[in-house]
C-alpha cells in the first residue's frame, strides 16, 4: 500500500532515528512533538528490530504502517543533520517532500572522518584509557599498538562476513594474545588492563546504560531487548578473553607482572581530554560540535573526580546531573540535539570511575587491593547515571504538561460559563 504523502515525512523521520541509535523513548516523543506540530494525530512505536506507526484520520480510519528494521548503531553527526532538516519543517522553510528528500540523500552519505583518522581515534583512546587505570607507560604504549591492531581487524570485517559475525570475541582474542606475547619481553606491562583498554571501543557500556535508560522510561520492549543483546556482547568479547587466556599457557609460562605505575596523577587529566576527543570520531560527532563534546566529557569527569570522596554512588549520580545541565546549555547555544552532548558527558562516567577495574579482578583473576567489590561498584555506577537522568528530568514526560495545561484550561472555562 502507498504511504499517503503527509504520513511520508513522519515515517522517513522515525526510520532516520531509528537507524542513528537515538534511544527509542526519545524517538517516540520526538515523533510525537513533531507530528502534534503539523496537526497530524500518531501513535508511535519503536523497538530495536520493527517500528510500529498508527496514524488517525479524521473519519476514525487509521493508517498503520509497520516494518521490520536493523538495529541501529549510534551517529551523532547524522542526528544532528535530521534536527536541522525538522527544525526547517517545523519553520516551514521546507516542504515534507523536500524534507523527505533530504533525508534519503542524508542515508547515501557517508558520515564520519577518514580511515587515518579513525586509526588514531582507536589508537589514542585505547592508550589514553589505560593511563587513566593506572597502570604503566609501557602499558598505555602497548595498548595503543593493539589499538591500531583492532582497527584492522574491524576493517577486514567490512569486507567479510565471517569476521564481521565472530568481531567482538575475535578483538579480544587478539588483543589478549598479543598482551601476552608481548609481557614476557616487557615486564612492565600490567596484562588486564592493557587487554581491557585496547578494546575499550567494543566495551559496551554506553549501551547498557542506554538500555537500563529506556527500562526507565518504561519502554520496555526495547530496553530489555537491547539490554541483553549488550550483556550477549559483553560476554562475547570475554569469551575471547578468557579463550586467549586458556590457549597462551599451552605454548608459554604466562604470570602476571608487578607493574610499577611510572605515570604523575595529573596526567590524567591529559588522557581524559584525549579519551574524550577520541571517541568523538567513534561516535561520528560533527566537527562543529567536537570541542563542545570534549569539554562536556571533561566537565563531567572532573564533577565525578571532585566530589569522588562522596562514594562512587553520589559522585555518578552528580556527574550525571552535570552532563545533563551543561548538554541543555549547550544545545541552546548550538541548535544541536541535546543527545549530541549527552553522550559524551555519560561515557566518560564509566572509566571516571574505573569500573572495569572491578571487571578484571572477576574475569581476569587479577588482584587488585581497592577494587575487589566489582559487582558492588558497577550496580552503584548504574544507579547513580539512572538516578541522575531521573532527577534531571530526562524521563519526565512533557505530554502529561501538556494534559494538565488543557485540563486546567477547561476547569477554567467551566467556572467561567458557570459564573
Amino acid at each position: 500500500m502507498q504511504i499517503p504523502q503527509k504520513y511520508k515525512f513522519i515515517v522517513q523521520l522515525g526510520k532516520a532515528l531509528h537507524t542513528y541509535g537515538v534511544p527509542s523513548y526519545k524517538s517516540q516523543i520526538y515523533l510525537t512533538e513533531i507530528a502534534d506540530k503539523k496537526g497530524i494525530k500518531g501513535s508511535f512505536m519503536d523497538t530495536p528490530t520493527w517500528i510500529n506507526y498508527v496514524f488517525y484520520e479524521e473519519d476514525e480510519q487509521t493508517y498503520n504502517y509497520v516494518e521490520c528494521v536493523p538495529p541501529g548503531e549510534l551517529n551523532l553527526g547524522a542526528l544532528s543533520r535530521i534536527v536541522e532538516i525538522t527544525n526547517n519543517v517545523l519553520s516551514n522553510a521546507l516542504t515534507f517532500e523536500d524534507a523527505k528528500l533530504a533525508i534519503e540523500n542524508l542515508k547515501n552519505t557517508r558520515i564520519g572522518y577518514g580511515k587515518i583518522t579513525e586509526l588514531f581515534s582507536f589508537m589514542l583512546s585505547a592508550g589514553s584509557f589505560c593511563i587513566i587505570l593506572d597502570t604503566s607507560w609501557t602499558s598505555a604504549l602497548v595498548a595503543s599498538l593493539i589499538g591500531a591492531l583492532v582497527y584492522g581487524v574491524t576493517l577486514l570485517a567490512e569486507k567479510s562476513g565471517y569476521i564481521r559475525s565472530v568481531l567482538e570475541s575475535l578483538v579480544a582474542f587478539v588483543a589478549t594474545v598479543v598482551t601476552g606475547v608481548l609481557s614476557l619481553y616487557f615486564n612492565q606491562i600490567n596484562i588486564s588492563m592493557t587487554i581491557l583498554a585496547s578494546i575499550i571501543v567494543f566495551i559496551p557500556g554506553l549501551a547498557i546504560t542506554t538500555a537500563l535508560e529506556e527500562i526507565t522510561s518504561k519502554s520496555l520492549v526495547s530496553g530489555t531487548a537491547k539490554l541483553f543483546d549488550a550483556l550477549v556482547s559483553l560476554f562475547k568479547q570475554f569469551f575471547g578473553v578468557v579463550l586467549g587466556l586458556a590457549i597462551l599457557p599451552l605454548f608459554m609460562e604466562l604470570k602476571p607482572n608487578q607493574v610499577v605505575n611510572d605515570i604523575p596523577g595529573w596526567v590524567d587529566y591529559f588522557a581524559i581530554v584525549i579519551l574524550s576527543l577520541s571517541l568523538m570520531p567513534v561516535f561520528k560527532m560533527r566537527r562543529k560540535d567536537l570541542f563542545l563534546g570534549v569539554v562536556t566529557g571533561f566537565l563531567c569527569f572532573v564533577t565525578t573526580l571532585f566530589f569522588d570522596f562522596t562514594g562512587i554512588l553520589v559522585s555518578i549520580f552528580l556527574g550525571t546531573i552535570a552532563a545533563v545541565i551543561i548538554s541543555k546549555v549547550f544545545s541552546k547555544l548550538t541548535k544541536s540535539p541535546q543527545l549530541v552532548f549527552l553522550i559524551p558527558g555519560i561515557i566518560m562516567l564509566v572509566p571516571g570511575s574505573k569500573a572495569f577495574i572491578g571487571l578484571s579482578t572477576v574475569l581476569l583473576h587479577s588482584q587488585t587491593n581497592s577494587h575487589t567489590n566489582m559487582g558492588e561498584q558497577v550496580l552503584y555506577i548504574f544507579m547513580g547515571i539512572i538516578g541522575g537522568l531521573i532527577f534531571s528530568g530526562t524521563f519526565m514526560d512533557r505530554s502529561l504538561k501538556k494534559r494538565s495545561s488543557k485540563g486546567y484550561q477547561l476547569i477554567q472555562d467551566k467556572m467561567h460559563m458557570k459564573g
